[in-house]
């Protein structure tokens, strides 16, 4: 019998990019974009974009835990993003461009703390790690025109940028998580 799928949640900037880096890897079933962190209700991507409802724009993985362990998604993210940058990703400045990781349960909470904890031991980083780490309250699904974005969208100067750099290097530092297909 199949284990049940998991699920993550990161916010690493614009989630257009994080979206189009994570749907390269084997094992990530789904990706799909949307809001969390804040405290309105629906939110949507206007309200989101005026840092008023304190909502990141984040990805929500479902993956296949027997062909992608948490910690690979990990290494995928903290590779994507500075994890070093406060309210911003690249020309994307806001609270709502936060890093942070949003965990689905105890496990991955723990898994992600320490993981953040080895990253600062290892000194990798100029800057220290500003990666808000914090159990999942709730996932509003971003409006139709953001999934996929990238995949739709390839000649959009933005994700020509921002999102295609990502994309190559998932593509290259994880070319054995990466399915020839893709």
């Amino acid at each position: 019998m199949n284990e049940p799928r998991e699920r993550a949640t990161f916010g690493g900037g614009c989630f257009w990019c994080v979206e189009a880096a994570f749907e390269q890897l084997e094992g990530v079933e789904s990706v799909t974009s949307g809001y969390a962190g804040g405290h309105v209700e629906d939110p949507t991507y206007e309200a989101v974009c005026s840092g008023s409802t304190g909502h990141a724009e984040v990805v929500q993985l479902e993956y296949d835990p027997e062909d992608v362990r948490y910690e690979d998604l990990l290494e995928v993210f903290f590779t994507i993003h500075d994890p070093t940058q406060l309210n911003r990703q690249g020309p994307d400045v806001g609270s709502q461009y936060r890093s942070a990781i949003y965990a689905h349960d105890d496990e991955q909470l723990e898994t992600a703390e320490a993981f953040v904890e080895a990253l600062e031991d290892e000194e990798l980083y100029e800057e220290p790690i500003v990666t808000e780490i914090e159990s999942l309250d709730e996932f509003y699904e971003a409006e139709e025109y953001h999934q996929q974005y990238f995949d739709k969208n390839p000649t959009d100067a933005y994700c020509r940028m921002h999102a295609a750099p990502k994309v190559e290097k998932v593509r290259e530092k994880f070319a054995d998580e990466v399915p020839a297909e893709r």
